[in-house]
């Protein structure tokens, strides 16, 4: 078999396959089996959340709200900690500098 065989053969297997699809995804019987398939996963996923809320339980989305919380609680605390830091800092610095001030002073 040459070149051309082969990429002939593979050209007819594509247009076969396209049809298919095509036939397929037109079928009435298919189209209503999936819109069926789809209308059944979301009614499950609404009593999943009804089921988790009658439990009590967490869902995702509270522990996603969660941890946007702890994100922003742990950014605020790390820019306090900053600050003492700088305060820490200007204290020594003060002191340092009262230290020398009383040293250069002549006693009485």
């Amino acid at each position: 078999m040459n070149e051309d065989d082969d990429s002939g053969i593979r050209a007819r297997g594509e247009e076969a396959l396209t049809e298919l699809a095509q036939a397929i995804a037109e079928n009435p019987l298919v189209g209503g089996a999936v819109a069926r398939a789809l209308g059944a996963g979301e009614k499950a996923a609404v009593a999943q959340r009804q089921a988790i809320g009658a439990l009590n339980l967490a869902s995702s989305s509270d522990f996603e709200r969660l941890e946007l919380r702890l994100r922003s609680f742990a950014s605020r605390l790390e820019a306090i900690e900053d600050s003492i830091d700088d305060l820490r800092d200007e204290v020594a610095a003060l002191r340092a500098r009262d230290a020398s001030a009383s040293a250069q002073e002549p006693e009485a």
